[in-house]
C-alpha cells in the first residue's frame, strides 16, 4: 500500500493560488478600486492578474481574481470544470467559445458587460482595442478544487458537462425574459449576457431601500445568480444578514458599508459594541463581501444615485444556514420581528442615521431619508 505524504493543513485552492505566481490581496470585507491592485504576469492564462480573498468568499468557497489583457492581445484558451462569471471593468473585446470540433460562438463586450462561462466549455478572451482590458472574475473554483484536489481533472477533463449549442448558438444572446418571484414578487432577469449592467433597467423594491430599485438576474443553471440595485442620493439600505457568498461590485456613486456580527443584535452602538462595527468605504470598481451572518447595509454619500451589482448562487442563494421560510422563499427582506433577518428603519440603531446625516452635511449633500419613529425594544 502506498501512502501519500501529507500536504499539510492548507486547502488545495490556497496552494493553487500560490503556485499560479500572481499576487493575493486579502482583507476582511472589501477592497477599494480593484483595478488599482498590483498585477503580475500570469503564465497559465496570459495577461496579468491578482487573486482576491475576503473572509466571506473564503467561508463560501468563492474565488475572485482581477485580470488585464494588454491592448491588441488575447488570453490563452482555457476550460475548467468550475463555473465563472466575468465583469468587464475597462476596455472592449470579444469572447470565443467552443466545444471539441464544434463551431465557435463569438460575442462582443465592453465596459459594464457581464457574462458567465459554463463549466468545461473552451473559451478565450480577446482585447479588441489598443487600450488594456481589465475584468473581474468570480468563480466556484475553490469548492471544486478543494473537493477534487486534482488540477489535471479540473483543467483537462474530456467529459462534456454542458451543451453549448443546445440553444442553437444563441446562448450568449442578450435576453429580456423576466419573471416575478417570491414574497414581494421581485423581478428576476433570465439572461446569460448583460451588455451593460450600468444602464440596465431596474424594478422598484422598497423592501430593501426607500426609493430604491432592485432586479435579480439568473445565468446558467446553479451559478451565478445575483442582482443589480440602485438607490437615490442621501439614502441608505436597510441592514440585513445572510450566509456568506454575496460579492458586490460598485458601479456608480460612492459611500460606505456598515458590517457587524448579527449575534450583537440590531443596536450595536447603543449596546456598547461600536468597536465591532466595520465601516468599509466603497465606490466605482470597489468590492465587498459580508462574512457569514453579519448585518450589513449600504449608504450612499454621493451627489447622485448609487448602483452596484451582486453575484451569489447556487440555486438557493447563500444557503449556508437556513434562510428559507418553507413557503415564500428568501427571508433577507423580511423583518427580524417577523422571523426574517432584516432591520426596518424604525428598528435600527439611531446612531446609524445620525452618523449618515453628519457625513452628508459635511459633504454638502441633502439628507433624503423619510422620517422615522423608533420603536421600543
Amino acid at each position: 500500500m502506498v501512502i501519500r505524504s501529507s500536504r499539510g493543513v492548507r486547502f488545495p485552492y490556497e496552494q493553487f493560488m500560490e503556485n499560479e505566481g500572481i499576487p493575493l490581496f486579502e482583507e476582511v470585507a472589501g477592497s477599494g478600486d480593484v483595478t488599482q491592485l498590483p498585477r503580475k504576469p500570469w503564465a497559465r492564462t496570459g495577461g496579468t492578474g491578482t487573486f482576491i480573498q475576503l473572509r466571506g468568499t473564503f467561508e463560501s468557497e468563492r474565488g475572485i481574481y482581477i485580470q488585464e489583457i494588454p491592448g491588441g492581445q488575447a488570453l490563452n484558451p482555457e476550460r475548467h470544470i468550475y463555473e465563472k462569471e466575468i465583469f468587464i471593468l475597462e476596455g472592449r473585446g470579444l469572447t470565443e467559445t467552443w466545444q471539441g470540433d464544434g463551431p465557435k460562438i463569438t460575442f462582443e463586450w465592453g465596459a459594464g458587460s457581464v457574462f458567465a462561462v459554463p463549466k468545461n466549455v473552451e473559451h478565450r478572451l480577446v482585447n479588441g482595442s489598443r487600450e488594456p482590458v481589465i475584468f473581474m472574475a468570480v468563480t466556484n473554483a475553490p469548492r471544486v478544487i478543494n473537493a477534487i484536489d486534482d488540477l489535471n481533472a479540473v483543467f483537462n477533463c474530456d467529459v462534456p458537462m454542458f451543451d453549448l449549442y443546445g440553444e442553437g448558438r444563441e446562448y450568449f444572446n442578450a435576453s429580456d425574459v423576466r419573471s416575478a418571484e417570491g414574497r414581494y414578487q421581485g423581478v428576476i432577469w433570465h439572461t446569460n449576457f448583460i451588455p451593460d449592467c450600468r444602464g440596465a433597467l431596474l424594478d422598484d423594491l422598497e423592501q430593501k431601500v426607500s426609493g430604491g430599485q432592485l432586479t435579480g438576474y439568473r445565468m446558467g443553471d446553479r451559478f451565478p445568480h445575483g442582482h443589480i440595485s440602485e438607490w437615490p442620493a442621501g439614502r441608505y439600505h436597510k441592514a440585513h444578514y445572510h450566509g456568506p457568498g454575496a460579492i458586490l461590485l460598485g458601479l456608480n456613486g460612492e459611500g460606505y458599508v456598515l458590517v457587524w456580527p448579527s449575534a450583537l443584535g440590531p443596536h450595536p452602538y447603543k449596546d456598547g459594541h461600536a468597536d465591532k462595527v466595520l465601516k468599509v468605504p466603497w465606490g466605482k470598481h470597489s468590492i465587498y463581501s459580508p462574512p457569514n451572518a453579519h448585518f450589513h447595509q449600504h449608504l450612499n454619500t454621493s451627489e447622485g444615485p448609487a448602483k452596484h451589482i451582486a453575484v451569489y448562487g447556487d440555486r438557493i442563494p447563500m444557503g449556508v444556514h437556513d434562510l428559507q421560510d418553507g413557503s415564500e422563499g428568501f427571508v433577507g427582506y423580511v423583518s427580524f420581528r417577523e422571523g426574517g433577518t432584516l432591520i426596518e428603519y424604525e428598528d435600527e440603531d439611531p446612531q446609524v442615521r445620525a452618523d449618515f446625516a453628519a457625513e452628508l452635511e459635511r459633504k454638502g449633500i441633502d439628507f433624503a431619508m423619510p422620517p422615522v419613529t423608533y420603536r421600543e425594544e
